[in-house]
């Protein structure tokens, strides 16, 4: 039996039911004659189009990439809601959601769903899965086109197609059949969000935490709030600041002043919490969360260290003086940084991509290059240690700008260099900053040199290298903390800000885009990353992905991208004086 044949024109949901009716029992490549430029029509009572981007090799491989749109009238989504383009975030996050839970109706059997969308989760997030136009509304989505071994299940296929997924329209992008509340609410957490962070540095704070705020999450590897009763932030009335929400009315929570305020508190009684909380500030959260109103300046970087991680052409004099063997602290290179090294080298390149605020945790810090106390001094003398402690720094950061939170549970050191010392007690805080300041006598000890002046980090050409094998271009994500460039496995566990795969596909795709049209060995690392922020911002992130309809990246900060760029353990760096126009 022969197929019937499909030319670039407009073909019907009918068409499309015939054509698999023939490719029924026929070789899995014959669905590759799904291909059809314009789409199939599937018409009342929700018109759409529907798209194959991508037929999968074989049933086990990668699953097909498909694409509907629809007329934005059709839908019903509030135009007010569309065109804005704050709002517009976190509607296409609620789209998400509803297409996700439609498409879970459809089947499939455990981590092989027939259909799958990029599931949206606790941060709200612009993602390449939904995107609006001035005239359509189109999701991008995976499915599994039915087989038999390598057979092509035809009549299943035209159930998954041309009956499951008109359902999945109606439920997912009709607005009469969403729930309209949760639709606004998300809404106003990314606009919320949005105005609270937009009054930090005009309030002289470097965050915020709402009175009412829940914190715990359900357990230590959940992102979920915690399901039982928990005691909601309130303010000590020293610390109270009042913010406006979106729509002009007053809120009041904690403001953290811009400077140097360290956490203390027994152990379990919500330190590392309300860092955790802090450190994903950056985002909006969906309704319900708990960490709705907490915010905190958008630069933010989570610094720890990170033994035996890539250091590549960093200056490191701040922190470290004359090393052993001739190496120049300066234009430091190390293929297996220690812990002191490491986290010196992640604050340096943090400033070097502009962050204003550092969030520090004792537990996952190196302790030497945190602090070097009285005795230790006077044991080991300075010309002996190279290792310049951080709080030797931290107020000269702070003195230009770059203000630190930090944990500090088991030290007084950095009580006498604190501005602000909050103690946590039963997850709730309070201001000791006086008391604190009566028992320690305020440090003396600073640098005597200045912070030195920038350099630019200029990757050689070359310094990506995707190939693997006979494929000239292999850069893939491997879940949430790995990327494969190439023969390079880069580790991204110490970026914990990252907080989605989607997050990690695109940076993934984002370095695949350097290689390719902006590391020319001119170019540094500043220019690098903030041309494809601005990039992504313009054009959105299918920029990233070529290969049209990829269905499953999300928006990065260029901080995470320079951080995964300097990991690299192919990056050869050149350095010159100066600092990035």
């Amino acid at each position: 039996m022969t197929t019937p044949p499909l030319s670039d024109t407009r073909a019907s949901a009918a068409d499309l039911a015939d054509l698999l009716h023939h490719l029924d029992g026929r070789g899995y490549k014959a669905y590759n004659e799904l291909h059809n430029t314009e789409g199939f029509v599937f018409g009342e009572p929700f018109p759409f189009r529907l798209h194959v981007d991508h037929v999968q090799a074989d049933p086990f491989a990668p699953p097909s990439r498909l694409r509907i749109c629809i007329q934005r009238a059709v839908t019903g989504l509030p135009t007010h809601l569309l065109d804005d383009p704050v709002c517009c975030v976190g509607l296409c996050h609620g789209i998400a959601e509803a297409v996700a839970t439609a498409m879970d109706l459809v089947g499939g059997s455990g981590d092989r769903p027939m259909l799958q969308i990029d599931r949206p989760g606790q941060q709200i997030l612009r993602r390449s899965c939904i995107q609006i136009t001035d005239d359509e509304v189109s999701i991008h989505f995976s499915a599994r086109l039915p087989a038999a071994g390598r057979r092509i299940l035809g009549h299943k296929a035209i159930d998954l197609l041309c009956e499951d997924l008109p359902g999945v329209v109606a439920s997912g992008l009709v607005y009469r059949n969403l729930d309209a509340h949760r639709l606004a609410s998300l809404c106003t957490s990314v606009a919320d969000a949005e105005a609270l962070r937009a009054q930090l540095s005009q309030q002289g704070l470097a965050a915020f935490v709402a009175d009412g705020s829940r914190l715990p999450r359900a357990t230590g590897a959940s992102d979920e709030p915690m399901a039982a009763d928990i005691v909601a932030w309130q303010s000590p009335e020293t610390l109270s600041v009042e913010l406006n929400l979106a729509d002009g009315r007053p809120i009041t929570g904690t403001g953290f002043r811009q400077g140097v305020t360290v956490i203390v508190g027994g152990g379990f009684h919500g330190k590392s919490t309300l860092l955790d909380a802090l450190r994903l500030g950056i985002y909006a959260h969906v309704p319900g969360d708990g960490r709705e109103r907490v915010v905190c300046d958008s630069t933010a970087v989570a610094i720890r260290a990170e033994d035996g991680r890539r250091v590549s052409g960093v200056d490191l004099s701040p922190f470290i003086g004359a090393l052993p063997h001739d190496q120049s602290p300066s234009h430091f290179i190390s293929d297996d940084a220690s812990g002191s090294t490491s986290q010196a080298a992640a604050i340096v390149e943090a400033v070097e991509q502009s962050c204003q605020l550092l969030l520090i945790d004792e537990d996952t810090a190196a302790t030497n290059f945190m602090i070097r106390d009285h005795c230790m001094r006077q044991l080991i003398s300075d010309d002996r240690e190279p290792i310049t402690p951080f709080i030797d720094r931290v107020r000269q950061l702070a003195a230009s700008g770059i203000s630190t939170i930090l944990i500090s549970g088991g030290s007084s050191d950095y009580l006498g260099v604190a501005d602000t010392v909050i103690a946590m007690d039963n997850y709730q805080p309070s201001d000791v900053t006086t008391r604190a300041h009566e028992l320690v006598v305020p440090s003396q000890q600073g640098p005597t040199d200045p912070w030195p002046p920038g350099q630019r980090r200029i990757p050689r050409r070359g310094s990506i290298n995707p190939q693997r094998g006979k494929r000239t271009s292999s850069v893939r994500a491997r879940g949430l903390r790995e990327i494969h460039v190439g023969q390079d496995e880069l580790d991204l566990t110490a970026l914990s800000q990252l907080v989605h795969c989607s997050q990690t596909r695109a940076l993934a795709q984002a370095l695949a885009y350097a290689h390719e049209h902006l590391i020319d060995g001119e170019r540094d690392v500043v220019e690098i990353c903030a041309a494809i922020a601005v990039k992504v911002d313009e054009e959105g992130l299918g920029i990233l992905t070529p290969d049209r309809g990829h269905p499953d990246v999300a928006q990065f900060r260029h901080v995470e991208l320079a951080a995964s760029l300097n990991r690299l353990r192919s990056l050869q760096i050149v350095s010159e004086p100066g600092v990035s126009a």
